[in-house]
């Protein structure tokens, strides 16, 4: 019986600004020691499912993940700038508790599930809007029972799922983060992608700046 094509969303492995709780979006930040042992020890796992394709955003941080599963299984990796962590303008560069302190109205809408260019940045929405297409199209590629590994950054893997999976955008943040070389896994099914599995991993850690 086919399996049916899988998609797994993996984020990248820690920065320095994750510990630091500062929001990175679009900032180019690489990897710490500990991100880049986080890639290996997680390559390691996903090599195991013998993935067909592995697409990555263009950031350093995804770049230095993805390819370390690369190397392992010996496939190219293509990166895209859609599938970028979200642009968040004056957000990027500030830690949580700065955010608070000078965007406390804003935060407070967008935690309540409000449509809000955080930092005059995009909506939640246009992160999806370019990286979901992106995944779609690589997926198509895939063989019947083939699996593609989407190398990308906890907003836009969130956002991403919430769109292929058709959850109202107002229901995404229900999703949870993912903790850093963590992934999700959809599978197609005969009504559309489904969540199979969510933040997996062999020992989850606390979500350190989710949308980064």
């Amino acid at each position: 019986m086919s399996s049916g094509r899988r998609i797994v969303l993996w984020r990248h492995g820690q920065t320095a600004w994750n510990l630091e709780r500062r929001f990175q979006g679009t900032t180019d930040i690489p990897l710490t020691t500990e991100g880049l042992n986080q890639a290996r020890r997680s390559a390691r796992l996903l090599a195991g499912l013998k993935p067909d394709a592995i697409i990555s955003s263009d950031l350093i941080r995804t770049r230095a993940t993805a390819a370390e599963l690369a190397e392992l299984v010996g496939l190219e990796v293509t990166h895209h700038e859609a599938l970028r962590e979200t642009y968040a303008g004056v957000w990027q560069g500030l830690t949580h508790q700065e955010i608070l302190d000078q965007h406390g109205e804003q935060y407070a809408a967008w935690r309540r599930g409000e449509p809000v260019r955080r930092g005059g940045g995009e909506l939640e929405t246009e992160v999806a809007d370019r990286a979901a297409p992106v995944v779609q199209a690589a997926a198509e590629k895939l063989p019947d029972d083939g699996i593609l590994v989407v190398v990308s950054h906890g907003g836009t893997i969130r956002t991403t799922i919430g769109k292929l999976i058709g959850l109202d955008p107002g229901a995404w943040e229900a999703l949870g983060g993912l903790s850093n070389c963590c992934w999700s896994v959809l599978g197609d099914s005969v009504r559309g992608w489904r969540l199979l599995e969510h933040n997996a991993g062999t020992l989850p850690e606390p979500v350190l700046g989710d949308d980064d």
